[in-house]
């Protein structure tokens, strides 16, 4: 796999992961622990996506 289709689908984790903190967010019967295990996800997956668009 290229690094911009690694990239590519990197990103594409990162705005799915977005979108479902952003629904559970808004959900009053979420669980905090869910919506704070994918930000982590969502922070690590950025961050690999910030490292590789450099390198």
């Amino acid at each position: 796999m290229s690094v911009d289709a690694h990239l590519n689908e990197l990103r594409k984790k990162h705005e799915t992961l977005s979108a479902k903190v952003e629904q559970m967010q808004q959900s009053p019967s979420s669980n905090d622990l869910d919506i704070v295990a994918m930000k982590k996800e969502k922070l690590r997956l950025k961050e690999e996506i910030e490292r590789l668009a450099q390198g």
